[in-house]
């Protein structure tokens, strides 16, 4: 079982967004080595279909299964809503996501039963998290909205320009207006808005990052799989990037989000998997 602690947790994302991620990986689970893939040649996933979303999945499964993962962790929203149910019937390796970590900190945090949800179109349609929070309390409402263009302006840096308050001005509106208690950052992206997004809603919202809550899983089922990894093994941490385009890009944009400088992002053929 020795190599199995030490090998690596996989973890993908259509773009940078999965980054918020492997930053509470690394907080929650410093000794880990980690291999992330972001989809940056078919980013976004949020205006795909499902049956893209699955083949886009189990291509990128299937690279980081070259890579000896003993993990993997869908940090995309969208995949994990549409994809995750399937991949986990077709692979070996234990594969989480993104959506029940946030929806069951929702359900925990939410005092008057009123909920709101923030993500992609993909997500806000599947109604996932809707889904997943009656599931466990069906006495609890969701509201859920589609922020398109939160993920662009995010991507393109655009983060501190006013166009992106406006454009949190333009979605939130509605919600800010309704009584809910507790929001989902439904969109592993949205947390780089976070302060934004609380300043506008005001402080009486509790804000959910599924990222923080997927780490937290994640912990549990490594210690309850007995694979976390003690750091008695390799010196470091091995941290590996991999993308499928525009590797330099996503390198500058990385190294505003993780706790170190990003090594080299090598680019790989998700199409051959």
């Amino acid at each position: 079982m020795e190599c199995k602690k030490n090998a690596p947790i996989g973890v993908f994302d259509s773009g940078v967004g999965g980054l918020t991620v492997v930053r509470e990986i690394i907080r929650q689970l410093p000794n880990e080595n980690i291999v992330y893939f972001g989809d940056t040649a078919r980013v976004p996933y949020g205006s795909k279909s499902q049956n893209t979303i699955i083949r886009f999945s189990e291509q990128i499964i299937r690279f980081l299964q070259t890579k000896q993962v003993k993990a993997i962790v869908i940090a995309c929203n969208t995949a994990s809503a549409l994809a995750l149910e399937s991949v986990r019937d077709e692979f070996e390796v234990p594969i989480l996501g993104v959506v029940v970590p946030g929806a069951k900190a929702a359900v925990e945090a939410t005092v008057n039963g009123k909920v709101g949800v923030v993500g992609t179109e993909a997500t806000v349609q599947s109604g996932m998290y809707t889904k997943v929070i009656q599931r466990m309390n069906s006495e609890i409402q969701v509201l859920e909205k589609a922020c398109p263009l939160f993920v662009p302006l995010i991507e393109e840096g655009f983060k501190e320009h006013h166009v992106t308050q406006e454009i949190i001005d333009f979605y939130l509106d509605s919600m800010k207006k309704t009584d809910i208690d507790t929001m989902i950052l439904g969109c592993t992206h949205y947390p780089l808005l976070r302060s934004k997004i609380r300043t506008y809603m005001g402080e009486q919202i509790q804000i959910v990052n599924p990222a923080y809550e997927t780490a937290m899983n994640l912990r549990n089922l490594l210690k309850e799989k007995d694979m976390v990894n003690d750091g008695t093994g390799e010196e470091v941490s091995q941290y590996q990037f991999f993308v499928s385009d525009a590797a330099e890009k996503f390198r500058r944009f990385a190294n505003t989000v993780v706790p170190f400088d990003v090594p080299e992002t090598n680019v790989v053929n998700i199409e051959e998997y």
